[in-house]
């Protein structure tokens, strides 16, 4: 892997991975506006299974964000997110919210640059993957790197998740 933030490719998260010496690809795709699913459209578009391509998603746990970070075939279990985070309850955050703590879109949110830093979780699942695609930032852009990077870059760890739809 390479470390590569050009103009094409740079993002708040291009940027901070660049900064911060971790490698990574950038990975574009054409992003169809009509997706339902963005995670598995860039699963589908990059040809990546599905396991392998993680969606970023927020949480308001007892009225603070976390960042919950799951397989883009599977759901985010919220009572998780919370224990994970030493909360009690969760629920999925305002879009607008989201977009507004992150700096980015909802469908391009990143984990990694996030305007405001936020405590977050990766599925315990990456840890079974050499390297795994989260969003780059912006809609048509995933980013590859070791799942252990993406907890550096975003000072979070590791827990359960996820589950089944």
């Amino acid at each position: 892997m390479t470390k590569r933030a050009d103009a094409s490719a740079a993002t708040p998260a291009t940027l901070a991975l660049a900064r911060a010496g971790v490698a990574f690809t950038a990975r574009a795709y054409e992003h169809d506006p009509r997706a339902a699913a963005y995670g598995l459209e860039a699963a589908e578009k990059l040809g990546v299974e599905p396991e392998r391509v993680f969606k970023t998603l927020l949480a308001d746990v007892d009225g603070e964000l976390a960042v919950g970070i799951v397989p883009v075939a599977l759901q985010l279990d919220l009572k998780a997110l919370a224990a994970a985070v030493g909360g009690k309850r969760a629920e999925m955050a305002d879009p607008r919210v989201a977009e507004r703590k992150t700096g980015y879109v909802v469908g391009g949110i990143s984990p990694i640059g996030q305007k405001t830093a936020l405590p977050t979780v990766l599925d315990e699942s990456a840890i079974l993957c050499e390297t795994i695609l989260v969003s780059g930032g912006r809609r048509g852009l995933d980013l590859e790197l070791a799942p252990d990077d993406l907890l550096v870059a975003t000072g979070g760890r590791y827990a359960p998740i996820a589950r089944a739809r």
